[in-house]
């Protein structure tokens, strides 16, 4: 695995501490942000999502202990000679959501709490978990547009069998309050929105949201729930938290500004599949018609538009049964193709009502 991961953690406060991967144009490199204690040596940490990889993993972990090194011996705190005693231990795990690339990991933090919402369960049983997507990456035809697109975004990041799978031990519904050793830190339910499941992460007196794939930054977003509306509706709550930093689910960390020009560009695209919609046009017509009329043309992953205008159209038809994650990736990938080769999309996934 060559991955472009982080050499440190970018720090946002002296609390708050982001990995931010570069993953521009690509699936899987999600972020994830490290809260630490107030009181040098209590060892206290909270995590924001974990990577996807044992390996990715493994190298935050690295970058996690070295926040540590040194500190408690500055600060006062007696040291037995090896730095531990500075050493921030991640003693709970806060999943965003559902997806993979932000809880594959779960199991690498033994004896962490897990909290997610309530309603994170009802996408768990949609994810494919890490031996299905190994299994997908494996099976996969490199000749056909399908099998190229899993293997050039999938199959980069190596074994994923070997995950072990660890679902949230701690649920909640509405808002749960949390404190690592005296950082305020506020869980507050938004889905459905990207998944039927979201949260975002609030710290207060750290001026900092995280907020999980409720937002992608340079790239395009891809929803697996939705309606649009309820993204929508997921940005104006991180904005009514006043935050100075905003920290994406992928792509690098955003302003409030930056927070209302996303949420413009969801309030466009809904009104652009809605007319579509009205006009009777066929989904996959109207999903190359966004993909060639980009707004954003610098930001990665324009076939995603694909997979938010099925979204809509799933629920302006109706349509109440767990979407086909697969099936909507299979139809994204199709436009990828049709972008280098010039031949027609993929065809309609499953339930997408076009």
């Amino acid at each position: 695995m060559n991955l472009p991961l982080p050499h440190a953690l970018r720090s946002l406060t002296p609390n708050v501490h982001a990995w931010l991967p570069d993953g521009h144009a690509t699936w899987g490199m999600a972020n994830c942000v490290v809260v630490t204690g107030r009181h040098a040596g209590s060892g206290a940490a909270l995590l924001v999502d974990t990577p996807y990889t044992a390996d990715m993993t493994r190298h935050l972990q690295q970058l996690i202990a070295a926040l540590g090194e040194g500190k408690g011996t500055r600060e006062g705190k007696r040291d037995d000679g090896d730095g531990s005693a500075a050493r921030p231990g991640i003693r709970t795990v806060v999943n965003t959501h559902g997806n993979g690339d932000h809880s594959y990991s779960n199991g690498l933090f033994p004896g962490a709490e897990i909290i997610a919402t309530d309603a994170n369960s009802e996408h768990l049983c949609a994810e494919p978990s890490p031996a299905a997507l190994a299994g997908l990456i494996a099976g996969s035809d490199p000749d056909t547009a399908f099998g190229a697109y899993v293997k050039r975004h999938f199959g980069r990041y190596g074994d994923f069998g070997d995950v072990p799978v660890v679902r949230p031990n701690r649920t909640f519904s509405g808002e749960l309050d949390l404190d690592v050793d005296g950082v305020a830190v506020r869980l507050i339910e938004v889905g459905p929105a990207h998944t039927a499941g979201d949260l975002i992460v609030h710290l207060p007196e750290e001026g900092v949201v995280c907020a999980g794939d409720v937002l992608f930054n340079e790239d395009h977003p891809v929803h697996w729930a939705g309606p649009l509306e309820a993204v929508h509706r997921a940005c104006v709550r991180i904005l009514d938290c006043a935050p100075r930093v905003v920290v994406p689910g992928h792509g690098p960390v955003m302003t409030p500004a930056d927070v209302r020009r996303y949420a413009d560009y969801v309030w466009d695209l809904r009104a652009a599949v809605h007319r579509g919609h009205a006009a009777g046009r066929p989904l996959p017509v109207l999903a190359a018609e966004l993909i060639a009329e980009d707004p954003y043309p610098r930001w990665g992953l324009p076939e995603r538009m694909a997979v938010l205008a099925a979204i809509e159209y799933r629920a302006l038809d109706g349509v109440t049964e767990r979407p086909d994650l697969v099936g909507l990736l299979a139809f994204a990938a199709g436009f990828a193709h049709d972008r280098v080769s010039g031949t027609a999309a993929g065809s309609v996934p499953a339930g997408s009502g076009g």
